[in-house]
């Protein structure tokens, strides 16, 4: 697991479904998806960690949460495991297994010689956190926001 992943259960963070800074993160991220499946499937010797964040909707919520250990499944689909603890997927707990379509990523990332790349939500949410929490996290990222 991505080591900017580790850790006590990393903060959830609520965004409205509005926020145009955030839909043009996730815009973005899916756009340049084919980066992230390049590196999992032909992985360097310095990218390790991969993770994407999914969106999972149900009845009245819409929840992004990171999952690692990807599998493409045979029938197209993906599985993951949940880093964090899901605020509204009832049953569903950190470390559960569950199944997604590629039109429900919303980010992804992977470690490059200790630099997150990619993470483009966690670009928006950077200005909302404390100054010290807010550097600390641009300075493990390979391209960190201005």
């Amino acid at each position: 697991m991505a080591k900017f992943l580790t850790g006590d259960d990393p903060p959830v963070v609520g965004v409205r479904a509005a926020d145009a800074e955030m839909n043009a993160a996730i815009a973005h991220a899916r756009d340049t998806l084919p980066t992230f499946w390049a590196s999992y499937d032909a992985p360097k010797p310095t990218e390790t960690g991969h993770a994407l964040k999914v969106c999972f909707t149900g009845d009245g919520y819409v929840e992004h949460i990171w999952m690692t250990d990807v599998e493409k499944l045979p029938d197209g689909n993906y599985s993951g495991r949940f880093v964090n603890e899901p605020s509204d997927l009832l049953g569903k707990y950190h470390g559960d297994q569950a199944e997604f379509k590629q039109a429900d990523i919303s980010d992804w990332m992977f470690m490059r010689n200790e630099k997150v790349v990619g993470g483009e939500t966690i670009k928006p949410l950077l200005k909302s956190m404390p100054k010290e929490e807010a550097d600390a996290m641009r300075a493990r990222m390979e391209q960190p926001p201005h």
